[in-house]
């Protein structure tokens, strides 16, 4: 998984949700969309010195993945007996294998910045990700494809910020929502399609702020919308 490869995605969700090319790159979309999740940051590999990418930042040294299962093919981490008189001898003696475990990935292909990702393929900057693929910008989410910038969610294809939510396609900005479908700014509402800045609805289409509208005077403030989201 390269810059270019994650660049791809980011444009097929942005046309996906929005109907027009995407205007960012991939740098503007992260801030855009996901300025407000907990994702990997770049760290240093305490063996190799090189870069890693860890979404845990409390520990102190880490261990790139592939550094840690070399290294247990050598030796299997088991260091020779040593005598210990205290704690400090303890604790001297832990810290020479105490690493945190950084790009951690199973079963996966294709997986770039990330950590904590299990059966995924073609996932960029994203951490505890679960069955997925194509992801960008995520954390914890599940069983899911093309999403930017989501969190906390499932069963979701095609969205950017999609947080603690189910079942949600071609939608942006979706929170504790469920079977959404080409909406924006849901919030609390279930099974609607079409619709904009909703809240604690069910069985909707062509609403805005709660209010019913046709389907062209929909499409029309729709594209207000869009604009402004672009602009914003």
């Amino acid at each position: 998984m390269d810059a270019k490869q994650a660049k791809e995605i980011l444009d097929k969700v942005m046309g996906a949700v929005f109907g027009y090319q995407n205007p960012y790159t991939l740098e503007q979309a992260m801030e855009k969309f996901a300025f407000d999740l907990n994702l990997p940051q770049q760290v240093t590999d305490s063996v190799t010195g090189k870069p890693t990418w860890a979404s845990s930042l409390n520990p102190s040294r880490y261990v790139a993945m592939e550094n840690m299962l070399k290294i247990n093919e050598d030796d299997e981490w088991i260091q020779k007996k040593e005598d210990m008189k205290s704690i400090e001898d303890v604790l001297l003696a832990w810290s020479k294998t105490n690493y945190t475990t950084a790009e951690r990935q199973i079963d996966s292909i294709n997986i770039a910045e990330s950590d904590s990702v299990h059966g995924c393929e073609n996932v960029y900057r994203s951490a505890m990700i679960r069955r997925s693929k194509n992801i960008l910008f995520s954390r914890s989410c599940a069983d899911s494809e093309f999403l930017v910038g989501c969190s906390e969610s499932v069963t979701s294809t095609f969205s950017i910020r999609v947080e603690d939510s189910q079942l949600v396609s071609n939608s942006f900005n979706v929170i504790w929502s469920a079977k959404v479908t080409n909406s924006f700014f849901i919030q609390d509402c279930y099974d609607v399609m079409d619709c904009m800045f909703c809240s604690h609805i069910a069985g909707k289409q062509y609403c805005i702020a709660n209010m019913q509208f046709e389907k062209e005077e929909y499409e029309r403030i729709k594209d207000i919308v869009v604009r402004w989201i672009f602009n914003s």
